[in-house]
């Protein structure tokens, strides 16, 4: 599995941006795609994640009601539209994937150590 992330770029506060992730290679069903972020200094935070059938979605604490993501079967995509934007979004933005049974899914897939495929990153700075 390729993940190749973009959409990155410099935005103000209050804006809006999409990041987009290309996915290429066999997905099966039972994956899901996640975005993950990490500041200068600091660790790998847990953003969102859906799964690759069915939709279901997942989302850290600090984006919930600002940021969405979905995914595009057809087109083999999976989106982060970003809202309400603020500078501690700032970071680089990874797209990662990984096959997610049912089973303790709802907790592995905002484990960054669960996820084997990673994309290159975009970096997402948000000026204030």
């Amino acid at each position: 599995v390729q993940l190749q992330a973009s959409g990155g770029g410099l935005v103000q506060a209050g804006g809006s941006l999409r990041l987009s992730c290309a996915v290429s290679g066999r997905i099966f069903s039972s994956y899901a795609m996640g975005w993950f972020r990490q500041a200068p200094g600091k660790e790998r935070e847990f953003v969102a994640a859906i799964t690759w059938s069915g939709g279901i979605t997942y989302y850290g604490d600090s984006v919930k009601g600002r940021f969405t993501i979905s995914r595009d079967n057809t087109q083999n995509t999976v989106y982060l539209e970003m809202n309400s934007l603020k500078p501690e979004d700032t970071a680089v933005y990874y797209c990662a994937a990984d096959n997610f049974p049912a089973y303790g899914r709802s907790w592995r897939v905002m484990k960054a150590v669960e996820y084997r495929y990673w994309g290159q990153g975009t970096l997402v700075t948000v000026s204030s």
